[in-house]
Formats: C-alpha cells, structure tokens, sequence
C-alpha cells in the first residue's frame, strides 16, 4: 500500500522544527515496519485548528485521486484539533483511507466520542443526499407535466464493437461524485434528465475519467 506521511507542529518557532525532523523520522520507520510504500512526505507548521493548510489540501488531493490508501502521522491531533480533526477523519473514511499512528503502534483507534460524532454527520449527510434526489425527482415530474419529454435528450454514437456507446455528461458525473453521491444515485440523477444509464456504465466512465487524468 502507498503511504502519506504527514507532519505537523502548530507554531514557527525554530525549536518546533526538531519535532518535525522526529515526527517525520519515527513515521518512515512505521511505515518500514508495516511495508508500506511512500508516496510523499508532507510537513507543514500551522494550527490545527485551521483547515486552510497547504499540507492538509495536497494530502487531501492525493487520496482523492488515489495515488495513497493510508496516512501516518505521530496522533490523531496532528491531522487537527477540534472539529478540524472530525472534517478530516470523515473524509478519510469516505476516502477509505486508513490512518495509521505513532501513538498507536498502528491503525488509529477513533474514540466513543468522534466515532459517535462521526456517525451523526455520515446520517446528516445521507439525509441531505435523500433530500437533494428529491427536489430533483419533484423537479422532473414538474417539467413532464409541463410537456418535457427526458426521451428526447438521449444520444448514442456508433461503435465498431456492434454495440452503440452511450454518450453520457461525464462532467456532470464528476460534480455529483464530488457532492458525495454515490454511483447509483448518480445514475438516478442523471435518469431523470433523460439519460438511461446503469450505476455500472456511470462507474466505467468515472473511471475512465480518472485514469484519463492520471495519464495526461
């Protein structure tokens, strides 16, 4: 597995960069210990408390394209304090991102608190995706009873393999995976503007998106 090691002191003072210099120390050796691959090595000083870092967004950037599947970092503070580090430890999980500490000898273990915290925001979260379906199911029922036919939007093009390759707004894709959407929901979003697509054919083309990216 690639590996992001993260290190962070909250101030600029000239001593604080010995702890960095430790902290990024005793995680290469973590990672050595459980075989981990590194894909790069961020230090950064700033408050934990403040999610405008520079560190924290190129950690966040690489796990999003999943060019990292795990983040060590000396303890659970070190990502953030406060509801800096329940932000950060909820996009870890929908990431499927493993956070590996000094602390623990291994793989974080949350506490009763932020795993309850966490849950209540995963809840709100699913919510506001039932709730975004919604407005966009009432609002495609609205537009057929005003006369709009979705059968009209959709478009094939020819293929050479016999079968005809749906054209899809792989842009669209993209924005409704970034608000959290899962992949069945988007193929429900995008039926409803008229494009008859399967959660597997909206799969393929992000895919395909993404590798795209990774190649160019």
């Amino acid at each position: 597995m690639r590996a992001i090691i993260y290190c962070r002191v909250s101030t600029e003072k000239a001593e604080q960069e010995t702890s960095l210099m430790r902290q990024e120390k005793e995680l290469l050796e973590l990672a050595e210990r459980l075989g981990f691959d590194i894909e790069a090595v961020i230090s950064e000083k700033a408050s934990g408390y403040d999610l405008d870092r520079d560190g924290i967004f190129e950690m966040l950037s690489l796990l999003k394209e999943k060019k990292a599947g795990a983040v060590l970092i000396q303890d659970e503070t070190r990502l953030g304090r406060g509801n800096a580090k329940v932000a950060l430890l909820h996009f870890l999980l929908k990431e499927s991102a493993v956070l590996y500490t000094l602390t623990n000898k291994g793989e974080l273990e949350i506490s009763d608190s932020d795993s309850m915290v966490l849950q209540i925001v995963a809840i709100v979260e699913e919510y506001q995706r039932k709730i975004h379906n919604l407005k966009i199911k009432r609002g495609m029922l609205e537009a057929v009873r005003k006369g709009y036919k979705p059968q009209k939007n959709l478009k094939n093009q020819g293929n050479l393999g016999g079968r005809e390759r749906k054209t899809v707004p792989v842009s669209e894709i993209i924005r409704l995976r970034e608000n959290g959407l899962t992949f069945e929901e988007i193929a429900a979003t995008l039926k409803g503007f008229g494009y008859n697509i399967s959660r597997a054919t909206v799969h393929r083309r992000f895919l395909e998106h993404i590798n795209s990216e990774n190649s160019s």
